[in-house]
C-alpha cells in the first residue's frame, strides 16, 4: 500500500463528506489531506505547509481524550490558537490504532453534531483507510511477517531457520550477538490473540527504529525479541525500553504502564539461539517478578532464578519445612517480607527498615520473632538458603508464561 493510495482514499472520504480532511499519523506527522479548502482556519493552514502537529495544538487535541478514544471525538474551537471546532475520527485497525482523522466545521457550523452523523454513513470507507495505514508498515508485509515466522522459528530451535537467519544480510557477520525479549505490563486480556502479537510485532518495530544495534525485531502474543549486537549500551537498552512502553500504550489505546526488557548472554555462534532466548524469558520473566532487580535486566543478574528457570524444573516453596511453618505461623505477612528484604540486602538493617518504613528496632524485633517461631536463626548458614530459596521459588511461581 503506497501514499498515492491513501491520498486517493482520504480525497475520496473528503468528497463524500463535503469537508476538508487531513490524515495524521500517532506522532502528529501529517499523512495526507484533501483539496477541499472551502474551510480553513489557521492551524489547518500551518499544518498543511510543515507537516506536523504543533505542540500547543497537540496538547489541546490530546486534552479531549483522543489517545484513549475509539470513537469520533468533537474538539471544540480555540480562538487562540486559530482553530475552527473539528471532529477527531481514530482510526482503529484489528484492534489497535493507526492515525487520526480529522474532520472540519464550516465556518458557521457551531456544534459537531452533523458531522458525527455523517460519519457513521461512511464507516465502512473508515475502516479501509485504517486498515491501508495497517499495511503501509513494514510489520505487516508478507515478506516482513514471513522473515519474523523463520526468526522465531529459529529461536525455538528449528535448524533450518537458524541457518536461514545466520545467513541474512543484517545479520552475518555482525556478531557476537544478544537477544533481549520485551514485556509490558498492561492488560492484554480483552484483545485477541493476532491482535495482541500484531501489537507487540508493531511496537517493537517502531521503538526501535534508528538503533542500529538492534538487528531484527519480532513479536509473539505475549512479548516481543529483539536480536541485538553486543556492542549495545545501556543507553540504546534504556531508550527501546522507554519507547516500547510508549507504543503499546498509544496503539494499544491503553494506559502507560512500565515494560520490562531481558537480556541473554552474548554468543557467537547462532546456534546459540535457541538457549539464548530461553535466559532472554528467564531475565524478563524474573524482573516481573522481583522488583529488587530493576526494569532492565541480563541473565546473569537474575541470581537463583537462574538455577529456578531450568526447563523441568519445578521447586515448589512448600518442600521448605521451615517456610511452611513459618507461612502458617505468619497470617497477616509480616514477617516473611522482612525477612526476604534482609536476605537481599546482604543483612543491612538499616537498608531494610528504610524501604519498609520502619524502625529499625521494629525490625529486629520482627527477626526476633521468626528465631522463636521457626527454633533456629533465620539469618544464619542452611536456614537462611533454604528460607531464602522457598521465599524465590514462591515468586518465581507468579511469573508470566511465556
Amino acid at each position: 500500500m503506497n501514499a498515492a493510495d491513501i491520498d486517493r482514499a482520504v480525497a475520496f472520504i473528503a468528497a463524500r463528506l463535503g469537508r476538508a480532511l487531513s490524515l495524521e499519523d500517532l506522532d502528529g506527522g501529517l499523512l495526507a489531506y484533501s483539496a477541499h479548502q472551502a474551510t480553513a482556519d489557521r492551524v489547518r493552514t500551518n499544518f498543511l505547509l510543515s507537516k506536523l502537529v504543533p505542540p500547543d495544538v497537540s496538547a489541546w487535541q490530546l486534552s479531549h481524550g483522543i489517545a484513549r478514544a475509539v470513537k469520533p471525538v468533537p474538539v471544540p474551537a480555540n480562538a487562540e490558537l486559530g482553530m475552527l471546532g473539528r471532529v477527531c475520527v481514530p482510526l482503529l485497525a484489528r484492534g489497535f490504532r493507526v492515525g487520526y482523522l480529522w474532520v472540519l466545521q464550516q465556518d458557521d457550523e457551531l456544534e459537531p453534531d452533523s458531522i458525527v452523523q455523517e460519519l457513521r454513513i461512511i464507516r465502512p470507507e473508515l475502516d479501509v483507510l485504517a486498515e491501508m495505514l495497517l499495511n503501509r508498515t513494514s510489520a505487516d508485509s508478507d515478506g516482513r511477517r514471513a522473515r519474523e515466522a523463520q526468526f522465531l522459528a529459529a529461536c525455538f530451535g528449528d535448524r533450518d531457520a537458524v541457518v536461514s537467519v545466520g545467513g541474512w544480510p543484517g545479520v552475518h557477520g555482525r556478531g557476537p550477538w544478544r537477544l533481549a525479549t520485551l514485556l509490558d505490563r498492561g492488560n492484554n486480556a480483552r484483545r485477541t490473540s493476532a491482535e495482541s502479537n500484531l501489537l507487540q510485532r508493531l511496537s517493537a518495530l517502531y521503538a526501535t527504529l534508528g538503533i542500529n544495534t538492534v538487528l531484527f525485531s519480532a513479536g509473539t502474543e505475549t512479548h516481543a525479541v529483539l536480536l541485538l549486537q553486543d556492542v549495545i549500551d545501556c543507553i540504546d537498552e534504556s531508550e527501546i525500553l522507554r519507547r516500547f512502553g510508549l507504543e503499546v500504550s498509544r496503539r494499544g489505546g491503553q494506559p502507560a504502564a512500565p515494560a520490562l526488557l531481558g537480556l541473554s548472554e552474548p554468543f557467537a555462534d547462532l546456534r546459540r539461539l535457541p538457549g539464548a532466548y530461553a535466559e532472554a524469558r528467564s531475565a524478563v520473566q524474573a524482573a516481573w517478578v522481583d522488583a529488587q532487580l530493576g526494569a532492565l535486566v541480563s541473565f546473569r543478574a537474575i541470581g537463583v532464578y537462574q538455577f529456578l528457570a531450568v526447563e523441568g524444573r519445578d521447586v515448589s516453596p512448600g518442600e521448605s519445612t521451615l517456610y511452611t511453618e513459618l507461612r502458617e505461623l505468619d497470617p497477616n505477612g509480616e514477617l516473611l517480607p522482612v525477612l526476604e528484604l534482609m536476605y537481599d540486602k546482604d543483612g543491612s538493617v538499616a537498608e531494610v527498615a528504610e524501604q519498609l518504613h520502619l524502625h529499625r528496632t521494629s525490625i529486629y524485633n520482627r527477626l526476633g520473632r521468626i528465631r522463636s517461631l521457626i527454633g533456629v536463626d533465620p539469618l544464619g548458614g542452611q536456614a537462611r538458603l533454604e528460607l531464602h530459596l522457598a521465599l524465590k521459588a514462591e515468586r518465581w511461581a507468579g511469573r508470566p508464561r511465556l
